[in-house]
């Protein structure tokens, strides 16, 4: 078979079954990436979610019997909301990250790649091919970026022409020689808006992130969130986006070109208060189809519990008061104590001075005298 000819097959079929960019680049090595991820090691940026051995992150070698090609795949997202809902007082939302607005992408792109993978294998049926999707061992940001999908901006994000940084990536290492296509040069140039913005100071400088720092990492995180990050929170519930929208390249940039990427406005930006006390049953229908549910809901209701904080809103005292004397968990009640004291009043001052006296949980009960701090100053 033409290879180079093929080559062209894959791409136009790629554009049948709902894959928005493809490109196509070689199964070497990626050193560069390499020493990126060594300096990000010795520095303690990753976030602990990752692949640990970083040869397999960037040596295709080690995860496939003789690699000749990855085939790397963009899929747009929607920036914007076609229904919006607004978040007023006594009806306050949180909001989860865009790239969790719709049917969770690990789905999405899978699928894709596996269509793909059976129009390969139809027509080369010796053809090896090995996919992934985020959570697959390869850094997916430097292969779209070797491959040519787009350039890897200083918000760590591959920006693409096209669509902006509002894409999800996937690849396919695959034992045929594949033809590979031309990086993209950088275009960030002197433009630095996303490190100066960022909430937490997580873009140490363009193109490295601290994920310790990093907002997005923090709100996927289950235990105490350390106090310097709680305000810089806001009403983030899974993610963020700042880095994003920020960007100059992403202005006017909105695709709703796949159905199953559409938020809904309940989902994508809830109400807080019914969240302190949602079941699993209900967390699971409501939020499993998301990406943003995979940490399940301790995290989301945690970020629920600072974000009415932040907006400090007093009709959520009471749901508060029962939160922090009710809840089994120490992380949910110190939390709501902190934000007792945040919101301040009266009520707030009185439940946080009985529950002082009630509390047994040794990492609780600084968090009850942090809120009664806050009021009493």
């Amino acid at each position: 078979m033409d290879i180079v000819q093929f080559k062209q097959e894959v791409i136009e079929y790629s554009k049948t079954i709902g894959i928005d960019k493809i490109g196509f680049t070689s199964a070497s090595t990626f050193d560069e990436m390499k020493n990126r991820l060594i300096r990000q090691q010795a520095h303690h940026y990753q976030s602990g979610f990752e692949e640990p051995d970083i040869e397999k992150r960037v040596n295709p070698s080690l995860l496939m019997d003789k690699p000749r090609s990855i085939i790397s795949i963009a899929v747009a997202y929607p920036s914007k909301m076609k229904v919006r809902v607004v978040s007023k007082r006594g009806e306050r939302r949180g909001i989860f990250c865009r790239a969790s607005w719709g049917k969770d992408y690990h789905h999405i792109l899978r699928e894709r790649l596996q269509k793909l993978e059976e129009f390969i294998q139809a027509r080369i049926p010796e053809a090896i091919c090995k996919s992934m999707v985020d959570t697959g061992e390869l850094v997916d940001r430097a292969v779209a970026q070797r491959a040519g999908i787009g350039w890897s901006g200083k918000n760590c994000s591959i920006i693409t022409p096209e669509f902006g940084s509002y894409v999800y990536l996937g690849e396919m290492i695959t034992s045929l020689p594949f033809e590979p296509d031309e990086p993209m040069e950088d275009r960030c140039g002197s433009c630095n808006k996303c490190v100066d913005v960022c909430p937490t100071g997580a873009l140490i400088q363009g193109g490295q992130l601290d994920a310790q720092k990093c907002v997005a990492f923090l709100t996927q995180t289950k235990g105490f969130l350390a106090e310097q990050y709680r305000e810089k929170l806001g009403n983030r519930l899974y993610g963020c986006d700042t880095c994003q929208t920020v960007c100059p390249e992403n202005k006017g940039k909105d695709f709703h070109l796949h159905k199953e990427m559409e938020p809904d406005p309940e989902v994508a930006k809830p109400l807080l208060r019914p969240l302190l006390f949602i079941g699993n049953r209900e967390f699971k229908e409501k939020f499993g189809p998301v990406s943003g549910s995979w940490r399940g809901k301790k995290p989301i209701q945690r970020n629920a519990i600072i974000a009415l904080a932040h907006y400090k809103d007093e009709t959520a005292v009471d749901d508060l008061i029962k939160v922090m004397t009710e809840d089994p968990r120490p992380v949910i009640r110190g939390t709501a104590a902190w934000a007792l004291g945040k919101i301040g009043g009266e009520e707030s001052l009185a439940a946080l001075k009985q529950a002082l006296q009630q509390e047994k949980d040794g990492e609780v009960i600084p968090e009850i005298e942090k809120g009664l701090s806050f009021i009493e100053q």
